[in-house]
């Protein structure tokens, strides 16, 4: 196998609504989408899979987490992974002890591999979680490393940098975007100024008072869209890469996106809150 085949994966979405409060019912509409990703390498679900998005109330932001070790959906995930031979990350709504996080989760053909918790939350999110306390791990699974950030941490051009600095190749944003013709602006902008691949992968439907803006996209490091889905329907969105495109980080000859920075002039940015 030549290099250039090595190099090049298969990378996908799911846009469609998760159900709200009832895990089996999402696990079933995943179900029926899923047979067409075989042969995928990796697949991003949206924010807050295994519970929907728009509680009610705190109570039903509990009543529908999870613990990672005991969750229905993540045994599902896993179940899915082992037989497509792929690796998901999707959304979660993580129980830990007394408190609720959301999540995203890696899960690969050998079973669950790790998390990530939303740094950054939006609106009434502040009413249910916590703000996330593992920073922003990244993960190699052998045929490129993986980051993970949620829905509103778009915002945040910090949380990207980082993640490059770190060697990310691939970030999965599973999301549930709200505010029209933001995000899915800024997503190719931030693969481009990062030279890396992202995925988004947001919901449709409407939930109580809030709809939700599809569109979903996969960017290139170059910052081109490679799969944009429509705004309200159900779809998969699949793209096959070449990851070293996101090891490349020469603007130009002369001109290497990670070298020429000057940190030395950057700590205003973590000086100031």
């Amino acid at each position: 196998m030549s290099k250039q085949a090595e190099s090049r994966i298969s990378i996908g979405l799911m846009q469609f609504a998760p159900a709200l409060g009832d895990v089996g019912a999402t696990i079933q509409r995943i179900d029926s989408l899923i047979p067409a990703a075989n042969g995928l390498d990796i697949l991003v679900l949206p924010e807050l899979c295994n519970s929907g998005y728009n509680f009610s109330s705190y109570d039903q932001a509990w009543e529908t987490s999870e613990e990672i070790e005991k969750s229905i959906f993540v045994r599902y995930l896993e179940s899915q992974c082992m037989q497509f031979k792929m690796h998901i990350i999707s959304g979660f709504n993580e129980r830990d002890h007394d408190n609720l996080y959301n999540s995203a989760i890696l899960v690969g053909p050998d079973g669950y591999v790790g998390t990530y918790r939303k740094l950054h939350l939006f609106m009434n999110e502040q009413d249910y979680f916590k703000p996330g306390d593992r920073g922003l791990p990244v993960f190699d699974i052998g045929s490129c490393k993986i980051g993970m950030l949620v829905c509103f941490d778009w915002v945040f051009p910090e949380v990207w940098r980082i993640l490059a600095l770190k060697g990310v190749d691939i970030v999965c944003h599973p999301s549930n975007l709200v505010l029209p013709g933001l995000a899915q602006t800024v997503i190719p902008i931030h693969a481009l100024i990062n030279r890396i691949f992202i995925v988004t992968a947001n919901r449709i439907g409407t939930e109580r008072d809030l709809t939700f803006t599809g569109l979903s996209i996969i960017a290139d490091p170059q910052g081109d869209i490679l799969v944009q889905s429509s705004e309200k329907k159900e779809e998969l969105g699949i793209q096959t890469v070449d990851i070293t495109m996101a090891r490349n980080k020469m603007i130009t000859e002369r001109n290497d996106l990670m070298g020429d920075r000057r940190p030395e002039h950057y700590s205003l940015l973590a000086e100031i809150r």
